[in-house]
């Protein structure tokens, strides 16, 4: 079930998607609804004389604070015009570290939601991103920053490849599964070494258990990567929504983005549920 959901907040000035996606989550399931708004730390620019007039850290600093207070308004605005149970709540962190801050505290929810950074942007969007995906413990939904659209589930797509990761991620996305139109297991020719299972079928006999219209289709990879072969898929045939494994691992507190997973956080065009 899910019952209970963690969101953060982009303190960009248009907002960015996450937020409003994440309140047609919280509607769809009539689930509790936290947002979160990072107030950064001021970043002291170097300077050769060594001193830093003290204006411009409490400038940055009130630029911050002011970001994440329009942030928590527009979020507040939207969950009541949803009618939802919410929660706006203002953390301090820095860039580095708001990542570890948002992982930990979305342990205590059933699924985190994140934006994805645009590019030539700040990196934080991304270090939020891979932290939640490694260190909490719990499914992540990601929203493309072109993200228009609420939660649709007439098209599912699931990412199989029979690991672990995968079969985390089709666990974790049972709910939103349950109400799904159509399943679609998408699996791609081209992966070597994970021959659990012909064709996918024993895993859309699983889901087809579950009461899930379920169909197996494998994709040619062709001469094209596999995260661009699913996301041509994905595009081909109109999906609304993808689930998949993220893989990685964390070094030495560097996260470390498995190839597939790197480039989906890069190129996602829909919103995908990622386990871990």
């Amino acid at each position: 079930m899910i019952k209970d959901i963690v969101v953060n907040l982009n303190v960009s000035k248009d907002g960015g998607p996450a937020g409003d996606y994440a309140v047609s989550v919280a509607a769809a399931f009539d689930a509790h609804l936290t947002g979160i708004a990072f107030v950064f730390d001021p970043i002291v620019p170097v300077s050769g004389t060594g001193y830093i007039p003290a204006e411009v850290i409490e400038t940055q600093q009130a630029d911050n604070e002011a970001a994440a207070k329009a942030a928590l308004d527009r979020f507040a605005a939207a969950t009541q015009r949803a009618g939802l149970s919410a929660e706006p709540l203002s953390l301090t962190a820095s860039f580095a570290g708001a990542g570890d801050q948002f992982g930990r505290i979305a342990r205590r929810f059933d699924l985190a939601i994140v934006g994805q950074a645009e590019p030539e942007t700040s990196t934080v969007d991304d270090i939020i991103a891979e932290t939640t995906l490694f260190e909490s413990g719990r499914p992540m939904i990601m929203v493309p920053y072109i993200q228009k659209a609420p939660l649709k589930l007439d098209n599912v797509m699931v990412c199989w490849d029979g690991s672990r990761q995968a079969a985390r991620a089709v666990a974790d996305a049972m709910p939103l599964l349950a109400k799904a139109g159509r399943v679609e297991i998408v699996i791609i020719a081209s992966e070597r070494g994970k021959q659990d299972e012909i064709e996918g079928a024993d895993m859309g006999q699983h889901l087809a258990r579950h009461g899930l219209k379920v169909d197996v289709h494998r994709v040619s990879g062709g001469n094209i990567d596999v995260a661009d072969a699913l996301l041509s898929h994905a595009a081909d045939s109109s999906a609304d929504f993808m689930v998949m494994g993220g893989y990685g691992h964390s070094r030495l507190r560097e996260f470390v983005l498995g190839g597939v997973t790197h480039s989906i956080f890069r190129s996602i065009t829909v919103p995908a549920l990622l386990s871990h």
